[in-house]
């Protein structure tokens, strides 16, 4: 949610924030901003030039563009509305009372109304409705009395909630500052030129070296250097860390939409999620992000997996995966619920937290409760160096490269081929026979080939597509391991085509959702050859005896299916347990072409932001 881009350099800073604005326009927003230093023209005393707009980073550019503008040093800022409508005066970046001190902030600052009644008695004028403006007035106000750095550093301790923020100072005009508390901030460390961001995307493109800000840490960037400190101003040292993808993978290289390229690119990033990472011959998984706690790993009786949204629907199936082959009770917790119970944990538990980000708020609160109760925590995370994959005592990298869609695709199942190598892990520690972990391990490497089987019907999908796009009600089903699978089917279409769909367990049709079944609301239905599907077409059987129009996936060598279903999309033949890496790909492509179809945003849906950073 929200982007920030800070710049200072040798460079035109408006051509480096307004190109890093777009590589963050995924995050979703709803305004964005620019404010950069420049000389006055009647003297060489440095003032802050701040230009905002409502709608698309191309509309502030065109403003932008009219006007000249020189600068090396500069914020920038995409805003999610949280306090205050999408309006200029409440879009970032903002300033204080005498315009000297300007800031841009991602997060919620929970004592907002507190401050700002003590600020406007002190006789500050506010210009917007945010949280974020206390923050300029505050640095305002104690500047009175000591240096920006001071003023800075106290007004950082006066906030309670959560936030990333960058800053200028018109008298400081060689150096931009910024600071963390539970929202990501990451510095990219170039030739002569440091970016300040709120995620890599923005970064990328200069450099591939950063510096992530941990929790309470706050950075001083001049064109000589950087230095990062504590709130308390005392100095620490910070390992430069390697970007792990390039700006092409950022790019949409041919295809419409990032969503379309990312749900095509699932052959190479299940490939890479899984490449060197087993030993077939042994039937063994090979994590070396794991080998720290391999030994604990060994004596844990019961795991919890947290996660939020798409994450969640693969700790679902990671469930069934982990309980059936490794033989641990698992239990799957909302993230963002997880943190307000009650949590029974001890040191025989393995708390699995999966995130694409990395920077998920709920699921890094989470992780913090987990941590503090003794339980052993590991990550499933897709970006290096952040917060949960740092904050966790260990973990596996998705290795997928950049996400841009908001609807998550390659993430979701390079989680699952995560799921199904930790699987054989715990497994193979236990009961698991060598030969099922060969079994395992080999079905899995030919998953990507799978896939890309599936892809080359994308046209057929589509064309099954244009018979449903009229609909405004579906209900997606599934058993067993495609349980989770029908839940995340209905998520994508809900997605990005703003249509009602439910996703919910077959066994439970006849205990209520059945009442909803009529002709004008259609049922997708997933049911590949295993060990439930006999179950599923007596379910088939009853929903069509009350007219439901129904769109199966199911595999290859069920031909008998297309006899009792409207639509049929087959996928290729694997073992029980691998199959939601095969039956989520035909519902991705529905999803993405019905939005198409219906002429909406794929790539950025309303109301949806990539990274929940906020609660």
């Amino acid at each position: 949610m929200c982007g920030i881009i800070g710049y200072i350099g040798k460079k035109d800073a408006k051509e480096i924030l307004l190109n890093g604005l777009k590589r963050l326009e995924y995050r979703g927003y709803d305004s964005a901003g620019i404010a950069v230093l420049q000389k006055r023209k009647t003297s060489n005393i440095e003032k802050i030039t701040v230009f905002k707009e409502i709608g698309k980073v191309e509309k502030l550019e065109q403003k932008i563009d009219r006007i000249r503008l020189i600068s090396s040093v500069g914020i920038a800022h995409t805003r999610w509305a949280t306090h205050g409508k999408p309006s200029k005066s409440n879009a970032h970046p903002h300033v204080d009372c005498a315009e000297m001190i300007s800031v841009v902030h991602n997060g919620i600052i929970e004592n907002y109304r507190e401050l700002r009644s003590e600020l406007e008695e002190e006789g500050h004028v506010f210009r917007s409705e945010t949280d974020s403006e206390v923050v300029p007035h505050m640095i305002e106000n104690y500047m009175k009395t000591m240096s920006f750095v001071q003023a800075f550093s106290k007004t950082l301790k006066k906030l309670k909630g959560t936030y990333a923020i960058v800053a200028i100072h018109a008298a400081s005009p060689g150096k931009v500052f910024a600071a963390r508390l539970s929202s990501p901030m990451v510095l990219g460390v170039g030739n002569g030129e440091y970016i300040l961001a709120s995620d890599a995307s923005a970064i990328v493109e200069h450099t591939n070296t950063v510096v992530y800000l941990d929790d309470y840490e706050m950075a001083i960037v001049s064109h000589d250097g950087y230095s990062i400190r504590s709130f308390t101003q005392k100095e620490k040292r910070k390992k430069e860390m390697s970007l792990d993808w390039s700006m092409d993978q950022a790019k949409k290289e041919g295809f419409d939409h990032f969503m379309l390229k990312e749900i095509c690119e699932q052959p190479r990033s299940i490939q890479d999620a899984i490449r060197g990472r087993y030993i077939s011959e042994n039937g063994l998984a090979r994590l070396g992000g794991l080998a720290s706690v391999e030994k604990q790993l060994r004596g844990i009786k019961r795991c919890v997996i947290v996660s939020c949204g798409t994450s969640y629907f693969s700790a679902l199936v990671g469930k069934y995966m982990i309980e059936e082959y490794a033989g641990i009770s698992v239990d799957v917790e909302y993230a963002s619920e997880f943190r307000y119970k009650k949590a029974i944990l001890d040191d025989q538990t393995m708390v699995l937290c999966i995130s694409q980000s990395g920077e998920t708020a709920d699921t890094l609160a989470a992780l913090r409760e987990a941590k503090n109760k003794g339980a052993l925590t590991v990550g499933i995370v897709n970006v290096v160096g952040s917060s949960i994959a740092r904050e966790t005592d260990s973990g596996v990298y998705n290795h997928a490269g950049p996400e841009v869609s908001v609807a998550s695709t390659k993430a979701f199942t390079s989680q699952l081929a995560l799921l199904v190598l930790l699987t054989v892990f715990l497994g193979r520690q236990r009961s698991m026979s060598l030969s099922t972990g060969k079994r395992i391990l080999k079905e899995l490497s030919e998953i990507p080939q799978k896939i890309q089987k599936i892809l080359e019907k994308k046209d057929s999908i589509r064309n099954v597509v244009k018979k449903y796009v009229s609909y405004e009600n579906f209900l997606y089903v599934g058993r067993k391991y495609n349980s989770p699978i029908a839940l995340e089917g209905a998520l994508k279409i809900k997605e990005i085509a703003y249509v009602h769909a439910e996703g919910y367990p077959a066994g439970e049709m006849k205990h209520g959702p059945i009442a909803l079944i009529h002709k004008n609301f259609p049922v997708v239905v997933i049911v590949p050859d295993d060990s439930v599907s006999d179950k599923m077409m007596s379910g088939i059987e009853e929903m069509k005896a009350r007219g439901a129009r129904i769109f199966c996936i199911s595999t290859e060598n069920r031909s008998d299916i297309a006899e009792i279903v409207d639509d049929v999309v087959y996928i290729p033949k694997t073992l029980e347990m691998l199959t939601p890496l095969l039956s989520v790909i035909p519902l991705q492509l529905f999803a993405y072409f019905f939005a198409l179809e219906r002429g909406y945003d794929v790539d950025r849906p309303r109301n949806l932001a990539k990274s929940v950073t906020v609660e």
